[in-house]
């Protein structure tokens, strides 16, 4: 017998037969609904005092049977890739009158359903049937439209096929609009929440829409949402969701990104109730880890993150994923596919951490070479996307340029230099620090960062050009506490041509910084000096030739 969904207590056998036996009825793929189907509901709805639902595909063919209203109706996932609606249509009975509720029109909206109906039932006879479909995006009508309300009877000979086919033409085409607009990046919907941080929640929010261009995504709507405490279930409550997903709809957006890191609860809620590829900010982070990884070390510590990341989110589905265990002296089926799927995960992780350990020890051998050479090492540390990059570009005269995205530099890199007074020096470059830095992303990077310890000096860079930026200096120097880093520090306020005077001046006489562009050359040879009186003061011995005479930054002889 065929499954009976919804509030099923209490039924007899035969009137579960006879519910069961509604997945025998077919509709023509172009109607709502036949007669004999609107007087069978209509009977057997009120003999058994409940309302009754049926879930149809477009062949018009039933896929569901539920006792209760439309929420009681499990929607499958949509096995439709070309159009933006899910190819169902959802028919009712409505014991007391009445038209379509709201919790109808969400379940229209929520599931992009072809179609919704409510027939209403009197003294077992089916009588007037109220009809929505989804308005276009850009209609200014509600994300639903409601069709007049008329006797049952009116509506059979009514073509739903060609309102469904339509509506999906408006859609598509809609839909290639903004892609023309925005390019085929994936449209996003970002989500930051303020929990009583006031502007720093607002520069969090900016900050997300960095990082989700940077994973490649169209940023379709953003808002900043007040919620002191986190719903347990839906992060931001449940109207505000239903109000993102209405933004995501009109946006043609696919994707929900939010700004702190969600429970695995929090995240399956929010996919099963909107539909939509769920992510937050770690996601997120790790997201652009993995796409800029390029190096056998960078994609060993991306992978590493995001296991551990996705080890505490994997879950079962209730008992059939289970262990069952037999009596005694009996040992049951053995592992099921959850349990395997987390001992493959441990063993990948294992692996991977041997790797790691195994890379490390190759680059302390690198780093006692470099002590053994003498040459002195000034690491370059700062924010994400504060121009360290193009910083050591200029300094060294070779190199990448730098790309304006978040996290573009994962591998550690080293270029050498020269400095008047000084001679040769190594300038070394790794990833970019953040705000709350997932913690198994700086776990696996800890190594890596490790090397910062071995400096003669760490040049702090800091974008004088951005809001925030003393948040931001505060954010570097407690991850360089963090990981025990004690070097000492010079100062680079850079993008010094593109900072505010005002803003410029309050952070050299609050934080005593250089002022640099790496593009205009501003203040590289002024940097270069200080430098290298840092370095002589560290006790760093300057090379024979390091005085002869230089032409960019180059020296002339070695002799």
């Amino acid at each position: 017998m065929e499954k009976i969904f919804g509030r099923t207590n209490g039924l007899k056998p035969s009137e579960r037969k006879r519910l069961a036996n509604l997945y025998n009825r077919r509709v023509p793929p172009n109607r709502v609904l036949t007669a004999e189907l609107a007087r069978t509901l209509a009977a057997l709805s009120a003999e058994l005092g409940k309302p009754i639902g049926l879930l149809m595909d477009r062949g018009g063919r039933v896929l569901r049977v539920a006792v209760g209203d439309a929420r009681e109706l499990p929607i499958p996932e949509s096995a439709l890739v070309e159009t933006r609606l899910s190819g169902y249509r959802l028919l009712h009975t409505h014991l007391g009158g009445g038209g379509l509720s709201r919790p109808d029109l969400s379940v229209l909206f929520l599931n992009r359903l072809d179609a919704i109906a409510a027939l209403e039932v009197a003294e077992g006879h089916p009588t007037q049937l109220h009809l929505a479909l989804l308005s276009p995006p850009k209609a200014i009508e509600e994300d639903w439209q409601i069709l007049p309300v008329r006797p049952y009877h009116e509506y059979l000979d009514w073509d739903l096929g060609a309102a469904v086919a339509a509506l999906e033409e408006e859609l598509s085409r809609q839909a290639r609009g903004l892609d023309l607009r925005d390019g085929a990046g994936e449209r996003a919907v970002l989500v930051g929440i303020d929990r009583g941080e006031g502007v720093q929640a607002e520069a969090d929010l900016a900050e997300l829409v960095e990082l989700a261009r940077t994973a490649g995504a169209v940023v379709a709507y953003k808002e900043l949402v007040y919620r002191p405490s986190l719903d347990p279930r839906y992060a931001v409550g449940r109207g505000k969701v239903d109000e993102l997903v209405s933004h995501a709809y009109h946006q043609n957006a696919g994707t929900l990104i939010f700004g702190v890191e969600l429970s695995a609860a929090q995240a399956r809620e929010l996919e099963a109730v909107t539909g939509l590829k769920v992510l937050d900010r770690t996601q997120l982070i790790l997201d652009i880890f993995a796409q800029h990884a390029r190096t056998p070390e960078a994609k060993v510590q991306v992978e590493l993150a995001q296991l551990k990341y996705l080890l505490p989110r994997l879950v079962g589905q209730g008992r059939v994923l289970s262990r069952l265990g037999g009596g005694i002296g009996t040992r049951g089926p053995g592992e099921t596919k959850l349990e395997l799927d987390r001992r493959r995960l441990q063993d990948r992780i294992a692996e991977l951490t041997r790797k790691l350990r195994e890379m490390a020890a190759r680059r302390q051998e690198a780093r006692r070479q470099r002590e053994r050479s003498g040459v002195p090492i000034v690491s370059v540390v700062g924010y994400t996307n504060a121009g360290k990059t193009t910083l050591m570009h200029a300094l060294a005269r070779k190199g990448d340029q730098g790309e304006n995205k978040l996290f573009a530099t994962l591998r550690p890199l080293t270029r050498r230099g020269f400095l008047p007074g000084v001679g040769e020096v190594l300038y070394t470059d790794t990833v970019g620090f953040i705000r709350r830095m997932p913690e198994d992303l700086l776990e696996a990077f800890r190594s890596t960062l490790e090397e910062l310890r071995d400096a003669d000096v760490l040049l702090h860079v800091l974008d004088a050009s951005q809001e925030g930026a003393l948040e931001r200096y505060g954010v570097v120097e407690d991850l360089l506490g963090e990981l025990g880093v004690e070097a000492p520090r010079l100062l680079v306020l850079a993008k010094a041509d593109a900072a505010g005077g005002y803003d410029l001046e309050f952070l050299k006489e609050r934080l005593s910084g250089l002022p640099v562009s790496a593009l205009s050359g501003l203040g590289l040879d002024e940097l270069k000096q200080a430098l290298a009186q840092r370095l002589l003061a560290q006790g760093v011995r300057p090379a024979a030739w390091a005085s002869f005479p230089t032409q960019a930054g180059v020296p002339l002889a070695k002799g």
